[in-house]
């Protein structure tokens, strides 16, 4: 039985464009990028190059480009970078950041002040909506960073960082922005958004797995948190993957260009599998619903179901899915972000759909019937 990959929020197939780029990458740029011979130089041609890709596509300089290993360290490198700097300076930190952000961002906030220093979690209302009115009074006391992810991974919800970075700057407290689920989804335009630091990992964009970018603008100062040289400014030290800047680079340009046109095929593939979903599970709930949501991801809550065997069964029909955020898989543990939105005693199981370049219209269908037929079967062993 062929399986239906619809878990593209978790992560992405590598494009065959991507894999040639690296391919030839591999063969042809062996030197390290810190040596002066022809192989380093030619090493180091491919990195800036590829740098270079990548501050084009995001509207910046390319000296506001950092190669990293991954979503997870440059939210890391963000938040960890900005409070030790801030003891550095002999200053007690605070961290603002919101109750449904990624693993990454609430946990690295979490361990930033353990050594000294506070952390303010932002509530969402029951639509997934950050209080900006509650935002603006969190900013007066001298925060460090404040931290608000730009597309919920969990729902698809779109946070409005643009205002919130706008709010930010107008306190003077640098703002992060978690993009990794935004990225070639909807538009990101850094000229325009005054985030100070901004996170994009390179397999959600159908790029190599363990590649990730940091943005960080002119101006604004990290503290680093391994040691070892002076590679990407002294920021993130240790010999650079080459091949992996060239997989990103490429990966993210490609992205953004056909992102108008995968936003509208994407977002005619999420609401038809919404509508079919609805019209055939009268109960069925659309988390998210109503508000202004990335193309690429639904959210549904079926009730009275358990999670688990309600993905094991659709596993089993060849629907490859999950109930939310890979990083938290298999912790039987309901989601940190639906309980922040939708209160405790929500006991629906989860769904999570999401949508990449290799999903078409008769994967939406096949994905219904799939769904529908489980869910008929569960109910019926209940009876």
């Amino acid at each position: 039985m062929e399986s239906i990959y619809l878990d593209h929020a978790a992560s992405t197939p590598i494009r065959s464009e991507v894999k040639q780029a690296m391919d030839q990458a591999y063969s042809e740029d062996i030197g390290n990028p810190a040596s002066q011979h022809l192989w380093g130089r030619r090493a180091n041609i491919q990195l800036e190059e590829s740098r270079q890709k990548i501050a084009i596509a995001l509207g910046v300089d390319r000296g506001e480009i950092y190669f990293v290993r991954g979503g997870t360290e440059s939210n890391n490198l963000a938040i960890l970078g900005s409070v030790q700097l801030e003891l550095q300076r002999g200053r007690v930190p605070r961290v603002i950041t919101s109750e449904i952000e990624h693993k990454a961002v609430l946990e690295a906030s979490t361990h930033s002040i353990k050594q000294k220093g506070s952390i303010t979690l932002l509530p969402v209302d029951p639509k997934g909506r950050l209080n900006l009115r509650g935002l603006k009074a969190s900013l007066k006391n001298n925060a460090t960073i404040i931290s608000v992810m730009a597309v919920n991974n969990e729902t698809g919800i779109c946070l409005p960082i643009q205002e919130i970075a706008e709010i930010a700057q107008s306190y003077g407290v640098p703002m992060h922005t978690d993009a990794v689920q935004a990225c070639g989804k909807i538009p990101i335009n850094l000229s325009k958004i005054p985030a100070s630091f901004l996170s994009l990992s390179g397999h959600k964009i159908c790029g190599p797995k363990g590649t990730g970018i940091l943005f960080v603008r002119k101006g604004n100062t990290l503290a680093p948190l391994i040691f070892g040289g002076g590679q990407e400014g002294g920021l993130r030290p240790g010999t650079p993957d080459v091949v992996g800047a060239v997989g990103i680079s490429t990966a993210l340009d490609l992205c953004i260009q056909e992102q108008q046109a995968e936003h509208t095929r994407l977002t005619e593939l999420r609401d038809t599998l919404e509508n079919q979903l609805t019209s055939g599970i009268s109960d069925l709930k659309i988390h998210g619903h109503g508000e202004f949501r990335a193309p690429h991801i639904l959210n549904v809550g079926i009730p009275d179901l358990d999670g688990e065997t309600l993905l094991a069964n659709l596993d089993m029909e060849g629907i490859c899915v999950s109930s939310g955020s890979a990083c938290t898989s298999g912790s039987n543990k309901r989601s940190h972000v639906l309980k922040a939105i939708y209160g405790e005693s929500d006991t629906t199981a989860v769904i999570r759909f999401s949508f990449g370049l290799s999903t078409n219209m008769n994967d939406i269908h096949s994905a219904t019937e799939a769904t529908k037929s489980v869910i008929l079967r569960m109910r019926k062993q209940l009876d």
